[in-house]
């Protein structure tokens, strides 16, 4: 039997051939070997696979028939993955050479963090933040930390954080078996938010590490199809905040829910994308006996209290509305 790898690197691809060199290049390039890198290709008309075949042959390819979203190509992939640390990346990144290096120092630096956030520069404007993590709100609202902040000795040094953006995240195996990997009636878009607030729940922390830097081609692979961002995000918002989201913490934070509820109907609307976002809370409240079921589990074995959790997240309107509206992401 082979040795098990220190980490598996998951990455999911739809027709993204054209963004492969950098990504997978950039993984040959690592300065950390200990890996195994895992591609999920979900049905691509584009030659995805054949390319990878002949150009990376060290990647192990997992081609479906049907696009399975991220979530399912992820569980795909999950599902023979080795490591113990699990890292998720888009298809639509360049990792620094170091990046894995550092999330690997990181793991043995914080021992109690279940999860590691990575300092996420725009591909084109590589002195530009796109994210560094995210906050997770009282009335169950994101906002990314630092996006569009110029690199700065704030975002320099590690931190807390409520949860890390699957594009570029690395789990703990260890936590994952505790607490389950990601969702998936997601299919994309709020599925790191949702584990990221089970792992809350759970009690394992998420630190941010500066150092573990990856460059990403911001909404590459949605940019074009806006409609189904705002239907997933919607929908979705509400899986997050009816599994999730403790009764008291529901009850306290009522008001500025229903606030949120409105400003992004109003704000939806305006940018035509109206019926889309009807659609998604439409299908949410069609999965609600669902998410009763699953929500259940999650409360019953949460280890945080109310005040614990609260203190975890950031109070609603400390945050320009603007953010509050667009935090669809």
């Amino acid at each position: 039997m082979t040795r098990m790898p220190a980490i598996s690197v998951l990455i999911v691809n739809w027709n993204g051939r054209h963004f492969l060199d950098a990504c997978l290049g950039g993984l040959r390039r690592q300065t950390f070997q200990d890996f195994e890198t895992i591609l999920v290709d979900n049905g691509s008309s584009d030659g995805s696979s054949t390319y990878v075949r002949e150009h990376f042959p060290e990647v192990r390819l997992i081609a479906l028939q049907d696009n399975l979203g991220f979530t399912g190509g992820n569980i795909a992939a999950y599902e023979q993955a080795r490591g113990q640390l699990i890292v998720l990346l888009n298809n639509d990144t360049e990792p620094h050479p170091r990046w894995l290096e550092e999330i690997h120092k990181a793991s043995l630096q914080f021992p109690q963090a279940g999860s590691f956030a990575s300092k996420m520069m725009y591909f084109d404007k590589r002195e530009r933040i796109e994210n560094c993590g995210f906050s997770v709100g009282t009335a169950g609202t994101t906002v990314d930390l630092g996006r569009d902040e110029l690199d700065s000795p704030a975002w320099t040094a590690p931190r807390e954080v409520f949860g890390a953006c699957g594009g570029a995240v690395a789990y703990r195996r260890i936590m994952l078996d505790d607490i389950g990997f990601l969702d998936p009636d997601f299919f994309m878009v709020y599925e790191d938010v949702d584990l990221s607030f089970r792992a809350q729940l759970r009690g394992y922390p998420c630190v941010y590490i500066p150092t573990a830097i990856v460059f990403h081609r911001y909404r590459a692979s949605l940019g074009k199809r806006p409609a189904l961002q705002v239907y997933y995000s919607q929908r979705n918002i509400e899986f997050v905040y009816f599994k999730n989201m403790p009764a008291g913490l529901i009850l306290r934070s009522f008001v500025q829910r229903f606030l949120y509820e409105a400003g992004a109907a109003l704000y939806f609307f305006r940018l035509g994308a109206g019926p889309a976002f009807l659609r998604g809370k439409w299908d949410a409240f069609k999965h609600f006996p669902s998410l009763l079921r699953k929500r259940r589990q999650i409360q019953l074995s949460r280890t945080l209290n109310n005040h614990e959790i609260r203190a975890r997240m950031t109070p609603n309107f400390t945050n320009k509305w603007r953010k509050l509206v667009a935090s669809w992401r």
